[in-house]
């Protein structure tokens, strides 16, 4: 037995990093002995993700949604770390709730450029490493959102992307059999962030309604995702809903 553990540090990457799910999820895996890239646009707000776990965390500032910012990204991701284990596509943004004729194209495009797009860029770079680093493959969760089955009112940009990273996982999970790269998908509902706060104070209802909605520790989350990225490459988990039990999502109205 060698006393050389460097071989058992895996390496991971959290986008949108700075706060609420991703600020969780990064904070786990950092407690579960992993170093992890903390990526999202506000360097400020990675810092304090990053307090939790000292030395486990490397603050790398890069907006997903620009392929020359990404292809930097992963290029810093490989000389720093050397490999990549597990990728974490968690962020996104959503638009106004207001009616979709009042939507501008630009305020659809922002969040099709973030949620889809930049989920696709990183899922195509971490293959790219993923497929030539030795030992060979790595992991990929994708944050798809209960809005990947079913929309909340006035909310088409989101949930037309939440519905496309659901084919993206799919097709993720079959192109990277060939490599080891196994795919799968986290779809979380009403997790108590400060951008879920809302559902504390009454949202919108699919009846009109405005409506409390309960909602669940965002820690629940961080430990679905220690499980899936726990599992060893033979095995994937291609699909799990974490959500508030009793939040309005299975059922009629």
């Amino acid at each position: 037995m060698t006393s050389d553990t460097s071989s058992l540090i895996r390496y991971a990457m959290v986008t949108g990093a700075g706060s609420g799910i991703g600020r969780a999820c990064a904070q786990a895996l950092m407690g579960a002995g992993y170093r992890v890239a903390l990526v999202g646009r506000r360097a400020e707000a990675l810092e304090q993700t990053a307090q939790s776990h000292p030395g486990r965390g490397v603050v790398m500032a890069a907006d997903v949604a620009r392929p020359e910012a990404v292809a930097a990204l992963f290029e810093r991701v490989r000389v720093e770390f050397g490999r990549l284990d597990l990728l974490f596509n968690n962020a996104g943004m959503s638009a106004p709730a207001v009616p979709i004729d009042e939507l501008s194209f630009e305020q659809w495009q922002a969040v099709v450029d973030v949620n889809l797009s930049g989920s696709f860029l990183c899922a195509q770079a971490a293959f790219k490493l993923m497929k030539t680093q030795s030992p060979r493959g790595g992991r990929i969760i994708n944050n798809g959102s209960i809005s990947a089955h079913a929309p909340r009112p006035n909310s088409a940009p989101y949930t037309a992307t939440k519905h496309a990273i659901t084919g993206l996982t799919k097709s993720l999970a079959l192109d990277g059999r060939a490599h080891g790269i196994a795919c799968g998908q986290i779809d979380i509902g009403n997790a108590l962030t400060d951008m879920a706060y809302k559902m504390t104070q009454g949202v919108p209802q699919a009846n009109g309604q405005i409506a409390v909605e309960p909602t669940m520790d965002v820690r629940h989350v961080a430990e679905a995702l220690l499980h899936m990225a726990a599992l060893p490459l033979s095995a994937n988990v291609l699909n799990m809903t974490v959500m508030a039990t009793s939040m309005p999502f299975v059922g009629r109205g």
